[in-house]
């Protein structure tokens, strides 16, 4: 099956030309969703500065990017770069196309550095009276330590009623990261190579604890990284069928036991504050899980026990309203007596 995509391209003299290609959507589809990534993941800023100068206003699934797959930005450099005789030849003398140069420049950034390559002569093995030269890998530099920092990953922001980016990846680090940092420890660590990298500070806040006490909510920063393969996140529990998510629950449970370690933590709070009322440990200390502890739970417990009641006496006041419809005689028992036992054998002697 063909089908025909628009694909905005901007030429030498600044110009905005549209091109129609002709590509299996089978071939195009996760390279389209890459680029339209990148291009909804770009700043503010810049997006406002393409529509300002060269009428760039792609919509949430679109892309600004060449046929090539180049950023407005990239496919400026080519062009500046060209300009000054900078761009690489190819062995029949013309210019790298853009598509080359940039795929020459992202295996440039994405090396790993710290080796080199060395020509050295070394003989053959079946003469060693003949020599020839290989190519061997030197590693250079400072040693390599591991890093001491931590990479959470989190589920990508996705706006409702659109789908999930596999092509992008969303990290919480620590505000000291920059993101050439970013770049290496992925590659370094787990060998992703990136293509864009944008990053957002979020500042901690005061938390009430107490009448005085405040504690900081800890500052993060947060970098969605563009990917090279897609890297799809894994369901939430939230979203499972409901069979499905009864047995990932019940795996959870067996795997890391979180119900009983709750009930575990309850009974030590518990078991503390009764010790620090008392003053010392009771011998006849019993944890009941049913008892209801907290200001928030006692009154959710007078809440439920108002409503039974009132839920009783309507349910009494119909009675003797459909008994006396009826034409019979409403009795109603006696109150019992609140007096205790003694007292009232007494009174009756």
């Amino acid at each position: 099956m063909l089908v025909v995509h628009g694909i905005n391209q901007l030429n030498i003299k600044g110009r905005l030309e549209v091109k129609m290609i002709i590509a299996r959507s089978y071939a195009t589809q996760h390279t389209r969703k890459a680029l339209a990534a990148r291009t909804a993941s770009t700043p503010l800023a810049v997006r406002e500065r393409r529509q300002r100068q060269l009428g760039l206003a792609p919509g949430p699934e679109e892309t600004d990017a060449t046929p090539d797959g180049l950023s407005p930005s990239d496919f400026a450099r080519y062009q500046r770069h060209k300009a000054l005789d900078a761009i690489p030849k190819n062995p029949d003398g013309k210019y790298q196309s853009p598509k080359e140069w940039v795929l020459r420049r992202n295996a440039r950034r994405s090396r790993i550095r710290g080796f080199r390559t060395i020509r050295r002569i070394v003989p053959t093995k079946d003469d060693p009276t003949v020599t020839k030269t290989v190519n061997e890998v030197d590693v250079v530099g400072q040693p390599v330590y591991l890093p001491n920092i931590i990479f959470r990953l989190v589920r990508n922001h996705t706006p409702e009623g659109q789908d999930y980016n596999p092509f992008e990846a969303t990290f919480r680090i620590p505000p000291s990261i920059t993101k050439t940092d970013i770049r290496s420890y992925l590659l370094a660590v787990y060998g992703i190579k990136t293509t864009y990298i944008r990053t957002d500070l979020y500042y901690g806040r005061l938390k009430p604890r107490g009448a005085s006490n405040r504690k900081m909510r800890s500052t993060y920063k947060r970098a969605v990284v563009g990917l090279v393969h897609p890297f799809y996140y894994p369901h939430r529990i939230e979203d499972m069928p409901e069979e499905e998510r009864e047995n990932r629950e019940q795996s959870i449970e067996q795997q890391y036991f979180i119900k009983e370690g709750q009930e575990m933590f309850a009974q030590s709070r518990f078991r503390s504050a009764s010790v620090t009322a008392r003053g010392q440990e009771s011998k006849q200390w019993k944890f009941d899980a049913g008892s209801v502890k907290g200001r928030g739970k006692i009154l959710r417990e007078v809440a439920r026990r108002r409503q039974l009641k009132e839920q009783m006496v309507s349910g009494l006041v119909g009675d003797w309203h459909r008994t006396r419809m009826e034409g019979k005689t409403v009795t109603v028992d006696p109150p019992r007596s609140r007096k205790p036992k003694k007292e009232a054998e007494a009174k009756a002697e």
